[in-house]
């Protein structure tokens, strides 16, 4: 079966959004959770597992086969379009499901992993709020080698984490570092945890940064 030209346009648009843990209209606190390459949303939902806790609504939303764009996030920004605009977008919807029952931006934790953590710190970096927390577990700003991330903007002292191991072979260090110093020139509180030797994965000490973290948007 042919892809019509709109779906060509914004392949993640017909993708679905995952939720789990409280409803809406219940929940103290919401945590958007955005997968890696070829994973699934509900692998995310089950990984919130580790961390959550009553009183929060759990938003994941899907890539289309389970990739958010195609070729590398250094590569050229041109090359994995219109995949990234299009995934942007979804994040976006993400964002707005997460505060369908009222949510401020303040009280949504925005988490992801590898090729999802590109993506949450670029939608932050382009529009950027004072969300509950930016979480990057093995990620950081897409675009080329040299790139010159001149974003502007202020997120008024929003927590921000990225670990990133020094031999990840998908996330440079030399790129968690530039993200860094953009989300310091935006205002954010930095926690920069650099691992040695780890490769690239999902540690504890993140985890348990994630627990602190939902446990202080819930007030418990």
């Amino acid at each position: 079966m042919s892809r019509s030209p709109s779906s060509d346009a914004d392949p993640h648009g017909d993708q679905p959004i995952r939720t789990a843990g409280a409803s809406p209209t219940e929940a103290d606190a919401a945590v958007v959770l955005v997968h890696g390459r070829g994973a699934r949303a509900d692998g995310m939902l089950q990984f919130a597992r580790e961390f959550g806790r009553d009183g929060v609504h759990y938003v994941a939303p899907q890539a289309q086969r389970g990739t958010w764009y195609p070729n590398r996030f250094v590569a050229p920004i041109e090359r994995n379009q219109p995949y990234l605009d299009s995934a942007l977008a979804h994040v976006g919807r993400a964002v707005d499901a997460a505060r369908k029952g009222g949510l401020p931006t303040e009280k949504v934790l925005l988490v992801g992993f590898s090729q999802g953590a590109c993506l949450v710190s670029e939608f932050v970096a382009r529009d950027p709020k004072r969300y509950g927390g930016l979480v990057l577990l093995s990620g950081g700003l897409i675009g080329e080698e040299g790139t010159e991330f001149d974003h502007t903007g202020d997120v008024e002292g929003m927590p921000f984490f990225v670990g990133v191991s020094d031999d990840d072979p998908h996330i440079p260090m030399s790129r968690a570092e530039e993200t860094v110093e953009v989300f310091e020139r935006l205002n954010a509180d930095v926690r920069f945890d650099r691992y040695e030797g780890r490769g690239h994965g999902i540690f504890e000490e993140e985890i348990e940064y994630l627990r602190e973290s939902v446990a202080a948007l819930v007030g418990a």
